[in-house]
């Protein structure tokens, strides 16, 4: 039995949960629909997804059809948690990207469509709610094709949209509409439609695997409520998306989303390329920490459960495991032969507190326990026992108090979200001179200086190896890090490459703490001061539609927030 891993995007209430339980439900694999409104569904399984009526992580469920299963991947729609669908896409076979029948492209669906585009994965368009009062047919297609990507081949038409007697009516092969539609992305078709029909009985049909030819998006329509079309999404995902090969041999595989369970035991779900992996097998992950180093995690799998199937985890399917500790997202199985997929930082920041002083420091603990489980949450250490906390949006601010109180029984104040800045070296920085300080038995020469822009953190060393213990070493290396979490300005600084130039101790004397004491004040006070830094704020790069009457006003309006445009294009409105 073949393997299909298929993601399931769309803007936030388009309807992904509410279509993975109708593929469940048709195909046997749940006894009943599940609500988004009566908090039931299969994959919006957390207390806080069941009661905002969200989906925060990204959750998997399997069904089959004749000879294939499918593992449907529910991911996030809500701008805030768009990193989480990132990390979900690298390890897909192909995507449905929803549409509402009655909103149609909304903002989040662009930037989705530009993602996949980007990654080149298989992706069909399907189009739901053509039941809903206000839905469209002929004219949401003319949106999509103006709005989204013109490289949308409709295979289906609507009768009755916006009523609750809508339904779907399949394109037959001949349909000339059909023809034309995929001449305008197919090159063999269109030198068939321009030489003129072939012989009967040969009608012109959709390619088996468009994605590998100029047909990027074949686009369905239906109901994931009331089911129509949902038959037809699936026997084109089964037909038109081949699986990714697989090889036999050493275990490959992304680790693409953790569960945090008692203890510190933790369930990861691995993505398998190739190989295979058995209870009891010892496995090692790797990734790219933030200094550029690899880093490896080790450890014997003492729980597997194969996603649909059951026995070892092979190829190309979805497993979930336990075993290995301090596993965290986008861990890779084998070798790191390539850097992971990297985010964009979050923009804002808050401190956090605990309403009850004296659980500040279970605030703390619960905080960074929630950054080791994902990397795209950040905390630190602030003062007065204050926690910072690095976010992309207010919803995510939300979801994090409800979890420290539903997982911790912590109860936290948030200070208002602020603009993050960084700092980056503006030059070089040589102390002339480096010496023991009076209060540490420790000498330390750093040199600071700008890296290439996205480098981020790196430490090296100009000193002969072995002139310090290995723990000295460390301790040198790890303060620096730490150091520069807060910067000449106060903010963190980054792109930086700061070298260990000369270094001295007394034995028996000299201990880690004090190379960790006397690091910060040679770093700051001598090394960043002579190089100082400059402060950067973020900007972002967006898209906007504006009624041509109002882009004068528009345009001004964004110049004085000092806004810089790349070019504007008119569109001409639909009919």
């Amino acid at each position: 039995m073949r393997t299909l891993n298929i993601g399931i995007l769309a803007h936030v209430d388009a309807g992904k949960t509410s279509l993975t339980e109708r593929l469940l439900f048709d195909h046997g694999a749940i006894d009943r629909l599940g609500s988004v409104d009566a908090g039931d569904t299969r994959t919006d399984d957390g207390a806080i997804e069941r009661r905002r009526g969200i989906t925060i992580r990204s959750a998997v469920a399997a069904f089959t059809s004749g000879d294939t299963q499918v593992n449907l991947i529910d991911t996030p729609g809500h701008s805030d948690f768009i990193a989480e669908v990132e990390r979900a896409l690298e390890v897909l076979d192909g995507a449905v990207l929803l549409l509402s029948a009655v909103e149609g492209v909304q903002a989040q669906t662009r930037v989705l469509m530009r993602t996949l585009r980007r990654l080149r994965l298989p992706t069909l368009v399907f189009v739901n709610k053509i039941d809903r009062a206000g839905a469209r047919a002929e004219d949401l297609v003319a949106e999509i094709r103006r709005r989204l990507t013109p490289h949308v081949v409709p295979l289906t038409d609507v009768i009755g949209p916006g009523t609750p007697a809508a339904r779907v009516r399949l394109r037959p092969p001949g349909d000339p509409d059909l023809a034309e539609a995929l001449a305008e992305v197919d090159p063999d078709i269109l030198t068939a439609v321009v030489d003129g029909p072939g012989p009967p009985g040969r009608p012109v049909e959709v390619p088996r695997h468009p994605h590998r030819r100029r047909l990027d998006h074949p686009l369905l329509h239906g109901s994931a409520l009331g089911g129509q079309g949902v038959p037809a999404l699936v026997d084109h995902l089964i037909r038109l998306i081949p699986p990714s090969p697989t090889a036999p041999g050493t275990p490959r595989g992304t680790v693409f989303a953790v569960r945090p369970g008692p203890g510190r035991e933790r369930t990861a779900f691995l993505r398998l390329y190739d190989g295979e992996v058995a209870p009891q097998q010892r496995l090692t992950f790797r990734r790219q920490g933030a200094d550029g180093r690899a880093v490896e995690v080790s450890g014997r799998v003492t729980r597997l459960e194969v996603i649909g199937r059951a026995g070892p985890l092979t190829a190309g399917n979805i497993g979930a495991l336990t075993g290995p500790k301090d596993i965290r997202v986008g861990d890779r199985l084998g070798e790191l032969t390539e850097r992971a997929p990297q985010f964009a930082p979050p923009t804002l920041e808050t401190v956090v507190r605990a309403r009850r002083p004296e659980r500040a420091a279970a605030l703390r603990s619960a905080l960074l326990a929630l950054a080791d489980q994902d990397p795209l949450l950040h905390a630190r250490p602030a003062a007065s026992g204050a926690t910072v906390l690095l976010l992309y949006g207010e919803v995510q601010k939300e979801v994090v108090a409800a979890t420290l109180v539903q997982d911790f029984g912590i109860e936290a104040e948030f200070e208002p979200s602020r603009v993050r800045f960084l700092e980056r070296p503006a030059g070089t920085g040589r102390p002339g001179r480096s010496s023991p300080h009076t209060h540490y038995w420790a000498t330390i020469g750093l040199r600071v200086e700008p890296g290439e822009r996205g480098s981020g953190a790196v430490f090296a060393y100009e000193t002969e190896l072995g002139a310090l213990p290995r723990a000295l070493h460390q301790a040198i290396e790890d303060t620096v890090h730490a150091t520069l979490l807060s910067g000449l300005h106060g903010a963190p600084v980054t792109d930086y490459r700061v070298t260990l130039t000369r270094s001295g101790y007394a034995a028996p004397l000299s201990t880690a703490a004090d190379f960790r004491g006397l690091t910060p004040i040679v770093l700051l006070r001598r090394a960043l001061g002579l190089a100082r830094t400059r402060l950067y704020e973020p900007y972002v790069l967006f898209e906007t539609e504006v009624p041509l009457d109002a882009l004068a006003p528009v345009t001004a309006r964004l110049a004085s927030c000092r806004a810089e445009f790349a070019g504007t294009t008119g569109v001409s409105a639909p009919g």
